[in-house]
């Protein structure tokens, strides 16, 4: 049998790549197996006018920095996945395209792992899982009681509105996806409902610069997980952000989007919503102040030479509600041809087979990227070990520690625990 590599890191995206640059100047012998090309997930699961939610000078890589001229602009999903094949290109990353991993099982005998594809097996004493945690979408059970003839889509596969069908359009939820996309369908001219949910949101820009440099230079995505975790275990989703502008629930109003409470169900083949509309927009403008309440003392305590704030119209925009609330929606009546349902998402690992490293929901058991299974590892999960886990500026500092991780145990522990 053929000597085993040091790892692979399944996944070509920006968790899978930065690991493969800290490996490859480790000298680890590894490979990267992707299922399709280079940022595949962006490739394909991402709609027209998507920008991603970093600035540019944000959104680099490791051993990267950013030198254009547009600091503060932010990429479209094509100029990101060329950023991806330029960066594994230029640091002779070892991708290996068209390779979906089908298993990963575990050899304990011959302490490896062992992954299968369609073109071979391939063995390693570490496994980077790096496969994407947000790339599988979610829709409540519910949705299967619709009309049939009613199309129903998710984020990943939502394009544009003119591949919609002629009638309104029912978004359901309103953080980062479905504010953007209810915006996109607005802008066109098309009928659109919005169902909202407790989702805070953030400014685009204040005092001068974009939200996410106050962020970074404040400390705010430094705040470790057991921060801001819940007692029940859970987290709070990332707020409504618009990529390039801010959104609000009030600004999306303005727009002509007809704002719902939250998704109840459907009773008498009427879908049915909660009233709280200005409950959900009273939370949102909530978190948007603490955000700039957070920034301004940053300022303050630092001295820094900030411009002062101005207003939003974004923010400060009077919302127009429906009145009375829309309570509940008949398809029929209402003319309706599509439901997007922005309501989550979560990874797909149904590959893996090797005990104690998923979940009964088949997600990563993981702390900041390690498990307890030794040797298997998941970079880029969100929130896993601070508020910038799972986005593009976390993974050079994760990656390292991952990396180090593999490279101690493989001095400690030449075969599995």
């Amino acid at each position: 049998m053929d000597r085993p590599f040091d790892a692979a890191v399944i996944g070509a995206g920006w968790a899978g790549l930065g690991v493969s640059y800290v490996m490859t100047k480790a000298g680890l012998s590894h490979r990267v197996l992707e299922r399709g090309r280079i940022g595949e997930t962006w490739l394909t699961q991402r709609w027209d006018s998507f920008h991603l939610n970093t600035p540019k000078f944000q959104t680099v890589m490791p051993g990267d920095r950013y030198e254009g001229p547009d600091p503060e602009g932010f990429y479209t999903h094509d100029e990101f996945v060329a950023l991806l094949e330029d960066y594994a290109k230029r640091y002779c990353l070892p991708a290996v395209t068209n390779t979906p991993v089908t298993a990963l099982t575990r050899d304990a005998k011959a302490g490896v792992y062992r992954l299968f594809t369609p073109v071979g097996e391939l063995t390693a004493r570490a496994v980077v899982i790096a496969s994407g945690s947000l790339n599988c979408a979610r829709r409540p059970e519910v949705a299967r009681a619709l009309p049939g003839d009613l199309l129903q889509i998710d984020p990943s596969v939502y394009r544009n509105p003119q591949a919609l069908p002629v009638g309104s359009v029912l978004v359901v939820g309103s953080a980062q996806s479905g504010g953007q996309i209810a915006e996109d369908l607005a802008m066109a001219g098309r009928v659109v409902f919005l169902s909202t949910g407790r989702t805070g949101r953030k400014p685009r820009r204040y005092r001068g610069r974009d939200v996410s440099f106050w962020e970074q230079k404040s400390g705010l995505f430094d705040i470790p997980r057991k921060d801001f975790v819940g007692p029940d275990g859970r987290i709070a989703g990332r707020p409504l952000l618009g990529a390039l502008h801010t959104i609000s629930l009030q600004s999306l109003s303005a727009q002509g989007v007809a704002l719902l409470g939250r998704f109840t169900g459907i009773a008498n083949g009427r879908l049915t919503f909660a009233d709280d509309v200005r409950e959900n927009i009273r939370l949102g403008d909530d978190v948007a102040a603490k955000t700039r309440r957070h920034i301004d003392d940053y300022i303050t305590r630092n001295c820094l030479d900030a411009p002062p704030a101005v207003d939003d119209p974004a923010e400060t925009v009077a919302p127009r509600l429906p009145n009375p609330p829309i309570l509940s929606l008949d398809p029929s009546e209402h003319h309706l041809a599509a439901v997007i349902w922005c309501t989550g998402f979560e990874g797909d690992y149904s590959f893996v087979q090797v005990p104690s490293v998923l979940n009964v929901h088949g997600q990563p058991l993981e702390n900041e990227g390690l498990t307890e299974v030794p040797g298997i590892y998941f970079p880029g999960v969100d929130f896993s070990s601070t508020r910038k886990s799972g986005i593009i500026i976390g993974i050079a500092e994760e990656a390292q520690r991952l990396v180090d991780h593999i490279i101690a145990r493989r001095g400690d522990h030449p075969q599995f625990d």
